[in-house]
């Protein structure tokens, strides 16, 4: 299984004019060929009247399927620069496709690649893109008195909380990688004096935001 992994946050659209032509990008987490297949009719459907439906889409693990479609607008000029962005951003699992409505100028061959990855690009900013590392659910158990220095301790070190639940105790569930299991442990043990209780949850993938720089 994979450490890590990289894609969008969530399925988006967003639209960008360029010379009277309108680009509309429609990204989509996919799982399969056929799910990024249909995607791409849902999309070609919707927008039936428009003069291009140009698309690409990268799935597994390690980017092994990799498709594109220039649907139309001079080859090279449209799939292939869309997917190159997909890659560059070290995403998986992804479909996207850029609708263009023409607005009556001509871009070139060189306008276009602009256009069509740059669609791809600003719609990948503007939805984000989310971490998926395989963790360990650790169930920290303390008391009140020692939250504040828990608090503090998940804040400095970044630490990813899944839940927090205020009882009559503090139990906050942790994402540790799984090989700091021990070392978050032993951590948390000599900061709160061994005045708290470890559980092991279930071992997933716990997606967080990436942050811009």
């Amino acid at each position: 299984m994979l450490q890590s992994y990289r894609t969008i946050q969530q399925d988006s659209i967003h639209e960008t004019e360029i010379k009277k032509s309108q680009f509309i990008c429609s990204l989509k987490r996919v799982t399969s060929e056929d799910e990024a297949k249909t995607f791409i009719q849902l999309v070609k459907k919707e927008h039936w009247k428009a003069n291009h439906n140009c698309s690409a889409y990268v799935l597994g693990d390690r980017q092994e399927i990799q498709r594109t479609s220039d649907d139309g607008e001079p080859s090279g000029t449209a799939g292939v620069p869309m997917l190159e962005v997909l890659k560059k951003n070290e995403l998986i699992n992804v479909a996207a496709v850029v609708t263009r409505y023409f607005g009556g100028i001509k871009l070139g061959a060189g306008g276009l690649i602009r256009a069509y990855s740059g669609a791809v690009a600003h719609g990948i900013r503007e939805t984000g893109i989310v971490e998926g590392r395989l963790q360990q659910e650790i169930i920290v158990t303390l008391s009140y008195g020692n939250w504040g220095k828990m608090e503090n301790f998940i804040e400095n070190q970044q630490i990813a909380v899944k839940d927090t639940q205020f009882t009559d105790q503090v139990i906050v569930t942790c994402m540790i990688d799984e090989p700091k299991k021990a070392e978050f442990e032993a951590q948390i043990t000599d900061l709160l004096n061994g005045q708290v209780n470890f559980d092991s949850g279930k071992i997933a993938y716990f997606e967080q935001p990436v942050k811009r720089l």
